[in-house]
């Protein structure tokens, strides 16, 4: 393992895992091996993770002064760390007590952040902490589970005194959304990654000024995410935003029926929003109580297109077409619920997407825009156009349904064996729809009132082309373009199609 020497020259150790850009990452504990963090979740495929492994825990050795544990004197590792990394700004990540590490690096080094997550993130540097009664009331939500009465009778039963591994232990149940086999195996490494002569110094008397960091925060200008799982009680999800009020920019993110390690309740829900959150070129927003993170280029007073992918997409497979697009235009390209780094609610279908892309341009403002869709959000844009006409200027449908009932009808498709990019809730909803489509999806195409170009990809396309042509001569005002390339045209001939795009006058 790499290694760096601090500033009273202990010689602490570090993981690197992943690829992308750096992700400096606190575990907590406190005073826990960062090995338990693993890949977070798969957070890896984003970001390249920088495991700290505190002092006197996993290979960094302890130090000679105990006091040097202090959570206040640990910044100046963080630090060090920074300087061996030759960065001028880093991306943080806290976890647990490792948020409150955290929080004061970035009271005390405002400047050298640039991004700030903290998961499940203790409040304490802040003043903010979990009363007993809060924390009793939180562990309520469990009452159902097989464990609950024998896990609440040891919780009742543990002392003032207790050792702290041993309450330790006694909390675990409550500490996950699932206490299933993943949670349990996750646990079991809980006693041996522990420094146990570490955690009363970390926290020891006068370690925190909450006065102090509120007002160090209030020069921080990076972004910051706060991470909470619906059913943990430190931070519950109220604290979590109790917390981020002392950030002059911070957003707080609910994973659902998570518990203080949600990327083990949940890898995916965890590692969306984090994912998202951390790509300077993803912004989000919620629709429907659904979080949708789009990506957007090109100058802010040029006029809008929007761009939404198939199914199993994601805004990324417009890359090359949205940055030709941004020369002139406001280039929004959405990942749709379901897919790409947005959130995966569990309900889908045409209409829900036609309905969630009509709240995506309410809510960014884009009334009249120039919608482009492909295969399945073609479809969507299509019962946009009809339901709701003002919302879209002009209309492009790259080789999208057209609603006739699949002959032969398609069956319940297996989830594959190997790792697929979007919920495959999505694949049963939409084939359940295009077996049996509502008739009302083709006889109002004719409520179209948007100039629409249709675009073919011909006798190598799945789609039945005659299909396409029979649509064309039912909107009011279209033309049908046919580009020989199969169904993923703006992919496999993107000169040609951006060609279609700027003759249509998009």
């Amino acid at each position: 393992m790499p290694q760096f020497t601090t500033y009273d020259g202990t010689g602490l150790s570090y993981r690197i895992r992943g690829e992308g850009d750096p992700l400096v990452v606190l575990p907590g504990g406190p005073m826990r091996d960062a090995v338990y963090l693993g890949d977070l979740g798969g957070l890896t495929a984003h970001r390249t993770l920088i495991l700290l492994d505190p002092r006197g825990t996993g290979d960094s050795p302890v130090p000679a002064d105990p006091a040097s544990y202090r959570c206040d004197r640990q910044v100046a590792d963080v630090e060090a760390l920074r300087v061996h990394l030759g960065m001028d700004r880093i991306d943080l990540l806290g976890h647990s007590a490792g948020g409150d590490l955290a929080t004061l690096y970035a009271a005390t080094h405002p400047e050298r952040v640039r991004a700030l997550v903290l998961v499940s993130g203790s409040g304490r540097a802040l003043g903010i902490e979990t009363s007993e009664a809060e924390w009793d009331k939180a562990t309520e939500v469990f009452a159902d589970r097989p464990w609950y009465a024998e896990a609440r009778a040891a919780l009742d039963s543990l002392a003032p005194g207790t050792p702290a591994r041993q309450a330790a232990a006694v909390y675990m149940p409550f500490a996950y959304g699932r206490w299933d086999e993943a949670a349990r195996a996750h646990a079991a490494g809980l006693d041996a990654e522990m420094n146990r002569d570490a955690p009363d110094h970390f926290y020891a008397p006068g370690v925190f000024d909450p006065d102090a960091v509120r007002a160090g925060l209030a020069s921080l200008t990076a972004p910051v995410l706060l991470l909470a799982g619906e059913h943990d009680a430190a931070p519950s999800p109220a604290q979590a935003a109790e917390q981020a009020a002392c950030f002059p920019n911070a957003e707080v993110v609910v994973h659902p029926a998570a518990g203080h390690f949600p990327w083990i309740d949940e890898a995916g829900a965890f590692v969306r929003p984090v994912a998202a959150f951390l790509d300077p070129q993803v912004r989000t927003v919620t629709v429907g109580g659904v979080r949708l993170a789009y990506r957007v280029q090109g100058p802010e007073d040029a006029p809008p297109v929007v761009l939404v992918h198939g199914r199993g997409g994601d805004g990324t497979t417009w890359a090359e077409l949205a940055a030709e697009l941004a020369a002139d235009r406001r280039v929004y390209a959405v990942d749709l619920r379901g897919h790409g780094l947005s959130d995966h609610p569990g309900r889908y279908g045409f209409g829900v997407f036609r309905d969630e892309l009509a709240g995506f341009l309410k809510a960014l403002g884009l009334s009249g825009a120039t919608v482009v869709g492909h295969s399945m959000g073609g479809a969507a844009a299509c019962l946009l156009a009809q339901r709701e006409p003002a919302l879209v200027g002009r209309l492009v449908l790259e080789d999208a349904p057209v609603f006739f009932p699949l002959d032969p009808p398609r069956g319940r498709a297996a989830l594959p064996e190997e790792p697929v990019a979007l919920d495959w809730a999505v694949v049963h909803a939409t084939d359940a729809e295009l077996n049996e489509p509502d008739p009302a999806w083709r006889d109002e195409l004719i409520a179209v009132t948007a100039p629409t170009l249709i675009v073919g990809g011909g006798e190598n396309s799945h789609l039945p082309q005659e299909q396409l042509a029979w649509m064309a001569s039912r909107i009011p005002d279209a033309r049908l373009v046919t580009i020989e390339t199969g169904h993923l045209i703006h992919e496999s001939r993107p000169r040609e199609f951006l060609a279609a795009l700027r003759e249509f006058g998009v």
